[in-house]
């Protein structure tokens, strides 16, 4: 008789400890839309990303994509400069924290998403210094600054770089 397997699935209760990241377990998608859009979300290659790295190209500096090996997995990594960049949501980054939050406990599954946004925020923390302490220099961009103007982001990298690499 064949042993029986473990299926080794994790049951999330509904309490949350504060580094225990957000599960969508035991919940219900507000509406067809709303699931389409967050099917939709991309974690590399966004439009930001792809706007950022074609202005970087243009400025003649060359990269390595999404390391593995490096917490966080930079969008852009300078490894002669040691200089990490990562192109971040506004929305699943948290940009202007109190506000966002504000409009966020009004809306639907609030618990869920304030958890979300402030899990990325704490881990973001985490990365960055874990990086700054391995002799990293770690650039955030947001994501509405590169698509309102990317050569001025590819810039701001651009003179960050050259002051580590001089």
């Amino acid at each position: 008789m064949p042993a029986k397997r473990s299926t080794n699935l994790k049951v999330r209760s509904s309490r949350r400890r504060a580094g225990d990241a957000p599960s969508f377990v035991g919940r219900r998608a507000t509406s067809l839309f709303a699931s389409a859009v967050k099917r939709r979300n991309r974690s590399k290659n966004t439009r930001a990303e792809l706007k950022l790295r074609r202005a970087l190209s243009h400025l003649g500096l060359t990269f390595r994509l999404h390391v593995r090996s490096l917490p966080g997995k930079p969008d852009f990594v300078f490894s002669r400069a040691r200089v990490a960049v990562f192109c971040d949501g506004d929305f699943w980054h948290g940009r202007n924290w109190p506000t966002r939050r504000s409009r966020l406990e009004k809306g639907s599954n609030a618990d869920y998403w304030l958890h979300k946004i402030r899990y990325n925020i704490a881990r973001d923390k985490r990365q960055t210094r874990q990086l700054k302490l391995a002799g990293w220099l770690v650039i955030r961009v947001w994501e509405t600054d590169v698509l309102r103007d990317p050569g001025e982001a590819a810039e701001r990298v651009r003179n960050l770089i050259r002051r580590r690499v001089t």
